[in-house]
């Protein structure tokens, strides 16, 4: 998942990177960080917690420099410490390196062993640190040369946003599975995970960075490169599930209208006779108005959302998972008193999260309670940046509908199609990654799990 954010060159880099990570918070939440660079030297900044939390006026004021490279951190791969947060900084053969990362890279392990074989030292869990050392090890000495060759080592999900000194670089895998889009803001390149980073700080969407694209901004010119180009795409279609902000445009579409359309499939394959439709909030409300309209339910918010509550599905930890469930929803008695109710949800995982919701709408009166789910059943793990590693994590790849239907305590359960999910879809079947869905991997997975997959 994870948040990345660039610009070059402005005079007030580190405010406006500050803005875009802000934008980007419910992209991860452990840690965020700045790292800017004067001319002469970087400025770094990095810690645990909210991007508010982390910066203050006076650490943004010493962030001194016209680029800057922020992150925002979500963790697939190693653990949530200090030492792993970005954006990583080295410096190597006089250069200074900096990466913010959002995917996971499945031969990180492998790399990782070749890289120590060379003398390399690494200092942190993430597979994040093996793209630095492999810029560093590069037998190319041109950057322009050295990025490419340390990229094409690399096999899995990454965007990227890099400081090599005074160059602001963007890059994204050949399969493309992250989102990662470029715009402007007057003579300023900016970065940024999702559009909805630029609607804040008023930058203008040019175009996404392309698949297996590299995109060099100098502060007079701009250079792009496409060494490897594949004949298909893998764009991650949770990012349209779940992931992404609904007021973003990613991989060129609108996320909210994408999450509708999948609420209106839901319907026409489960028409429930129900008194109220009510979303999960924030990510199932999109798909539960185009559920409600398209049976003519009324809509109603039967829940409410504690907003100075992190999402549940990112925390690292279950017993904290479970901890924010109860403070982060509340429900609405006069709404849901003896009314049978229709929840949609954009997804279940462990199933946790469910069955506490649907046990709080049934003590607030409820007197029968459904539940839709805007995608398909979960069963195979995500080696490509989610937080699913394992299939023992996935309620789904273990139990029946019907099972998880009464774990919930639901008094039906409906999963969307694959075939409806991918219909509602704005862009072709064949340009996602459904792996998660059917277990069919765009790549090979590692043979084991690794520190780099799971810590």
């Amino acid at each position: 998942m994870c948040g990345i954010f660039g610009i070059y060159p402005h005079k007030e880099a580190a405010k406006i990177t500050y803005l875009g990570l802000y934008a980007l918070q419910h992209r991860g939440e452990e840690s965020a960080g700045i790292i800017t660079y004067n001319g002469k030297k970087p400025h770094l900044h990095k810690a645990l917690g909210l991007v508010s939390d982390v910066f203050d006026e006076k650490n943004i004021k010493d962030l001194k420099g016209e680029l800057a490279v922020g992150h925002t951190r979500y963790s697939t791969t190693g653990s949530t410490t200090l030492k792993n947060a970005q954006p990583f900084y080295v410096k190597s053969k006089g250069s200074h390196i900096a990466i913010a990362h959002n995917g996971n890279l499945v031969n990180a392990s492998r790399l990782q062993r070749e890289l120590e074989d060379k003398g390399a030292l690494f200092q942190t869990t993430s597979d994040s640190e093996v793209i630095a050392h492999l810029i560093s090890h590069s037998p190319k000495k041109d950057y322009q040369e050295a990025i490419p060759w340390a990229l094409s080592q690399l096999e899995g999900a990454y965007s990227l946003v890099l400081m090599f000194n005074n160059i602001l670089i963007a890059a994204r895998d050949p399969l493309g599975f992250r989102p990662l889009c470029l715009g402007k803001s007057g003579a300023s390149y900016v970065l940024a995970s999702e559009t909805c980073a630029f609607d804040l700080i008023g930058a203008e969407y040019i175009r996404d960075i392309l698949p297996g694209e590299i995109v060099f901004i100098q502060k007079d010119r701009i250079d792009s490169q496409r060494p490897v180009i594949k004949k298909t795409c893998s764009f991650c279609i949770f990012e349209y599930i779940y992931f992404s902000r609904p007021d973003s445009s990613i991989f060129q579409q609108n996320v909210y209208s994408a999450r509708k359309k999948l609420g209106e499939a839901l319907a026409g394959e489960f028409p429930v006779k129900a008194d109220i439709v009510m979303p999960v909030p924030d990510s199932g409300t999109c798909a539960a108005l185009g559920y409600a309209q398209a049976l003519g339910i009324p809509y109603e918010m039967g829940m409410i959302r504690n907003h100075y509550i992190g999402r549940t599905f990112i925390q690292p930890h279950q017993a904290m998972r479970d901890f924010r469930v109860k403070i982060k929803l509340n429900p609405v008695k006069t709404v849901l008193e003896n009314k049978k109710v229709v929840i949609i949800e954009d997804s279940i995982v462990r199933g946790t999260t469910s069955r506490a919701r649907v046990k709080t709408i049934r003590e607030a009166g409820a007197k029968e309670v459904h539940m839709g789910i805007s995608c398909p059943p979960l069963v195979s793990p995500c080696f490509y940046g989610i937080d699913f590693p394992t299939k023992k994590e996935l309620i789904a790849a273990r139990h029946s509908v019907d099972w998880i239907r009464d774990f919930i305590g639901a008094d039906s359960l409906k999963y969307l199609s694959k075939e409806g999910m991918l219909n509602a879809m704005p862009l072709p079947k064949d340009k996602f990654c459904c792996a998660c869905f059917d277990g069919q991997y765009p790549l090979e997975p590692p043979k084991k799990i690794s520190k780099y997959i799971l810590e």
